[in-house]
């Protein structure tokens, strides 16, 4: 019986390993001092988080209020796949100098997502999807495939991420970076942690069912321990 503990406490140390967070916290009321909007707490930013499963990237925030109490809010993950640029830094004002980005995917209070990805010439390609974001009070969360943003020379497992969130004067467009509310600490040079792929966890959560069946058989058949002893 001694192997099966050992390799049912492999298995608890594997799956508390893969599924610790490393989200990265962010600091109430640090609203940039460029932003011209609302100090609502739905656009202040307290923590944000990016899983990599090897397939899809699992985004998530959240907020110090309820999530769509300021009109225009929307919330941006700017991912750098290996040709990202400061887009940020030629607006005006200028903010976010060292936030480099190629693509982007856009958080809505009303569960829309879109996909942006810019080539290193023409137009950026954007997809947009009704209910891909999940909202729930104060967070969102959402699952975007890497088939989505594709490569431009980085490892997918090595994309940065940065997150901010803005409140649009115009709902049907951005407007200068006056509407950034707030970065998430970090930004720039967040990296996705990575986590086990479903059929993994799936592998993981039957080994844990074996283990407990053998366990119990054990327990049924003391005169076979004795002799095992």
């Amino acid at each position: 019986m001694r192997l099966l503990y050992k390799f049912v406490s492999a298995l608890a140390l594997l799956t508390s390993a893969t599924a610790a967070s490393a989200a990265i916290a962010d600091v109430e009321g640090d609203y940039l001092g460029t932003y011209t909007g609302p100090l609502n707490g739905d656009v202040d930013i307290l923590s944000g988080d990016v899983a990599f499963d090897g397939s899809s990237y699992l985004l998530s925030t959240v907020e110090n209020g309820t999530v769509g109490t300021t009109p225009g809010s929307l919330f941006v993950w700017g991912i750098n796949r290996g040709s990202g640029t400061p887009r940020l830094s030629f607006g005006s004002p200028s903010v976010g100098a060292g936030i480099l980005f190629d693509a982007v995917v856009v958080m809505f209070p009303d569960g829309t997502l879109r996909v942006v990805t810019f080539p290193l010439m023409g137009a950026p390609t954007i997809n947009q999807f009704a209910g891909s974001t999940s909202v729930a009070g104060d967070a969102l969360s959402a699952t975007v495939p890497l088939a989505l943003l594709g490569s431009m020379g980085f490892d997918p497992a090595n994309y940065t991420f940065s997150l901010w969130s803005r409140a649009r004067v115009n709902p049907a467009a951005d407007g200068t970076n006056a509407e950034i509310a707030d970065f998430l600490t970090s930004s720039g040079s967040l990296t996705a942690r990575s986590v086990p792929e479903p059929a993994t966890w799936m592998t993981l959560l039957l080994g844990f069912a074996f283990a407990g069946l053998l366990l119990r058989a054990g327990r049924n058949n003391p005169d076979e321990e004795v002799s095992a002893a």
